[in-house]
């Protein structure tokens, strides 16, 4: 089997413009916005765009699993520090208060929380890091409950339930309300 040749350097040049483009588009406008608007965006022809991505269902997936790998990051930098003594609730209180936060202001953020949460059968560009996402996440929820501040009975797809509810257009101090009530509900009697 042979690997796919590299792209020539005005090919890559125009890719990474129409990804900066849609990352911004989307993240502004949602994942409905236009393949014309992000080509207008990334200043290529609408058949360059497609050239790159046959249809906006992969581009948007791109788009999509580039914003989730920070929060999949974010899960396993949470994770390490719980592993090195943190305390698992804190870190995981620290980890929805910044996803919600980014969830309130990046519209892909928020498209990959509903597919995340929609079903487990994800696009094939964000398979792999809502694998790590959600291994770094059960152990985390696991690793609250072992330490007795998260119920017994939480799992980690009620924590992406939980995130496909985010209050994203209320203002902050209404978020941090919804998140402070929804944590009393969570940790353990």
């Amino acid at each position: 089997m042979t690997s796919p040749r590299p792209l020539r350097a005005d090919a890559a040049r125009n890719r990474a413009r129409i990804m900066t483009a849609a990352h911004e588009q989307i993240t502004e406008h949602g994942p409905e916005v236009s393949m014309e608007q992000i080509a207008a965006a990334a200043s290529v022809a609408v058949g360059t765009l497609y050239k790159h991505f046959p249809n906006k269902t992969d581009l948007v997936a791109a788009v999509v699993a580039a914003s989730f790998e920070t929060v999949a990051d974010d899960a396993e930098n949470c994770l390490q520090r719980t592993n090195e003594g943190a305390p698992a609730m804190t870190e995981l209180t620290g980890f929805l208060t910044r996803l919600m936060d980014t969830v309130a202001h990046n519209h892909a953020v928020k498209a990959a929380a509903y597919a995340v949460n929609a079903d487990h059968t994800a696009h094939p560009a964000m398979q792999e890091v809502e694998t790590r996402a959600t291994h770094a996440l059960d152990q985390l929820v696991r690793a609250a409950q072992l330490q007795g501040g998260l119920r017994a009975d939480f799992t980690v797809d009620d924590l992406y339930l939980m995130l496909s509810t985010v209050p994203a257009d209320q203002p902050p101090a209404a978020r941090s309300r919804w998140l402070a009530l929804l944590l009393t509900g969570l940790t353990a009697r």
